[in-house]
């Protein structure tokens, strides 16, 4: 059994100067293929529940498909919520077998962002379960602007709340289809000279991969956050699958057919988390 806690596995990362992915899922097939190619790569790996895939399917049916996959795994595998906007989406999924749980109350003033997640990461440390925080606000390509993180309110909101990982924006937006003008370096430096919390980049698919490779060795980034790019990857091979026989209509048959090349792609992003030891 290998299912782990995001501490388990980011700890490590952040001393041995690498990042672990956290992917976005959306089906059974997409968490196939992302536990497959981290086996690969023997990688630690985070499967990630964000509100679309909680939309499609209920925490209880994603904390059972999480955990089995975790459990027939060779590799440290998270079961994580992402983005939890409140203490009850936390607590449904501690309650369903999640590992992790993110809360993000990155779009309330800092001093209620503080004490709702200082009040999950209790709840969350109580049930063995960590805790990923955000401060500052991540946009989104073509939406919401970002509002960059204060590395004075990033140490409060550290020491504050006991966060085991801290969602920081630095550059970074959600949704972003090619790789952007990158990360603010400086930024980042003056978060991690104020803090020893293992920083998350959320929206890690508009990262260079050069850069996410470079920080993940150089920094206290221990964790990107992919799902747009492998979203993408999914798209092409599945409108490859279909097209190929019209006369085909057992979905089974088609899906069964993404799953190596989804997992070639995953393997090549799982490569640019910098280099692990050993």
């Amino acid at each position: 059994m290998t299912l782990a806690t995001l501490s388990d596995v980011l700890q490590p990362a952040l001393r041995n100067g690498y990042a672990v992915a956290g992917v976005v899922t959306l089906g059974w097939e997409d968490m196939m293929a992302y536990v497959q190619a981290a086996e690969a790569e023997n990688r630690p790996l985070i499967l990630q529940a964000g509100p679309g895939c909680r939309a499609h399917t209920p925490l209880p049916v994603l904390g059972t498909m999480f955990r089995t996959l975790a459990e027939q795994a060779t590799v440290p595998v998270v079961a994580h919520l992402d983005h939890g906007y409140s203490a009850e989406d936390c607590r449904i999924a501690i309650d369903c077998g999640f590992t992790s749980v993110m809360f993000d109350g990155s779009r309330k003033p800092i001093a209620e962002n503080i004490a709702e997640t200082a009040e999950i990461v209790q709840m969350a440390h109580k049930a063995g379960v960590s805790c990923e925080g955000e401060i500052g606000f991540v946009g989104y390509d073509g939406g919401e602007a970002s509002n960059g993180t204060d590395p004075e309110e990033a140490a409060r909101f550290a020491r504050e709340t006991g966060v085991d990982a801290m969602a920081v924006s630095v550059g970074n937006v959600h949704l972003q289809q090619d790789a952007g003008r990158g990360l603010d370096v400086d930024r980042i430096r003056a978060i991690e000279a104020v803090t020893d919390v293992p920083m998350v980049i959320h929206g890690g698919s508009g990262v260079p991969a050069e850069q996410r490779k470079l920080l993940a060795e150089t920094s206290a980034i221990s964790k990107y956050n992919i799902g747009t790019e492998l979203r993408m990857a999914f798209g092409a091979v599945l409108r490859q699958a279909v097209t190929r026989d019209a006369s085909r209509f057992d979905r089974n048959e088609i899906l069964k057919e993404v799953i190596d090349p989804l997992s070639e792609a995953t393997r090549a992003v799982l490569r640019t988390m910098g280099k692990m030891p050993g």
